[in-house]
């Protein structure tokens, strides 16, 4: 049997998109129906489903070798690894969530010193009681065991430190953000000893590398045309690019080839932009990795 690597990585709302970034990179992961040991196309692999609250804890106590986590709960956890790379991805969206400080939005509760001798519901137990201390605010904080916006509504607290990405689950409970207790993203984090064995430390790199790569290419597009030589020295100064275009001359002296690389944001404004300099048969296509 060949060497194996032991990664987490999570399982709830991360999970799909999780699968997703690992299909991307190379690494196609079947799930099977009430089984925490997924198959993977890599023998020298093997993946556990966590929740992602345990994971960093495994990874410490050396159960598994590595994985992808939540920055959050690795200070929660206050866990002894090595974080060797930030993933920011989601299951809604590209960009880090928030540990939110919420009201009731019909509350007298302005700022968090309002707060003071109030009660406080959430999950993230430690670091909440931290952010109070740290601002010398008495609160009441007790562990919320799901559904936290309701708690509020429902009378049983004053406030919520709870997660979000887009904040329409806090609008939707009626609720009103007053201060933000933590940014949060997932982490690639790595056993200490795992990190020191070479042929794991190799393993974890590329993987690293390629998860990168995907995520990477989430961003961005390729685009291929053809335009009038004479217009490719205006074009260079309008065509963002990771390096400079690929140039390729055509059987018409008088035409090239471009090849670029560019965020799918500014697409929109280049496009017109290339065709006012005479561009034509412009294909833009996904990436996969960009590396």
């Amino acid at each position: 049997m060949s060497k194996q690597l032991k990664i987490g990585l999570p399982k709830g709302s991360l999970q799909d998109a999780t699968i997703k970034l690992f299909a991307k990179s190379g690494w196609k992961i079947n799930l099977h129906h009430r089984n925490y040991f997924p198959d993977v196309n890599d023998e020298e692999l093997n993946i556990s489903m966590c929740r992602v609250q345990e994971i960093s804890r495994y990874i410490e106590d050396g159960i598994l070798d590595c994985g992808l986590a939540g920055r959050d709960w690795v200070l929660e956890n206050k866990s002894d690894v090595l974080e060797i790379s930030s993933l920011v991805y989601s299951k809604v969206s590209n960009r880090p969530a928030r540990w939110i400080l919420a009201v009731a939005g019909d509350s007298p509760y302005k700022k968090p010193e309002d707060l003071a001798g109030k009660k406080i519901a959430t999950e993230l137990l430690g670091a909440t009681k931290e952010y109070f201390e740290s601002k010398n605010i008495p609160v009441d904080v007790f562990y919320s065991w799901g559904a936290t916006e309701a708690k509020v509504v429902e009378g049983l607290c004053d406030a919520i430190v709870e997660v979000t990405e887009t904040g329409t689950t806090i609008k939707a409970h009626g609720l009103r953000v007053i201060d933000e207790v933590m940014s949060t993203n997932t982490v690639f984090i790595v056993n200490k000893d795992a990190w020191n064995d070479p042929w794991k430390r190799k393993k974890i790199e590329n993987i690293n590398l390629l998860l990168q790569g995907a995520l990477r290419a989430e961003k961005m597009v390729g685009l291929k045309m053809n335009m009038p030589k004479s217009s490719l020295e205006k074009a260079m100064k309008v065509m963002p690019s990771l390096n400079s275009p690929t140039v390729s001359n055509l059987s018409d002296p008088e035409w090239v080839s471009v090849e670029i690389m560019v965020e799918e944001v500014v697409v929109r404004e280049l496009i017109p932009e290339l065709i006012d300099m005479g561009a034509e048969g412009i294909i833009e296509y996904q990436l996969n990795k960009v590396i």
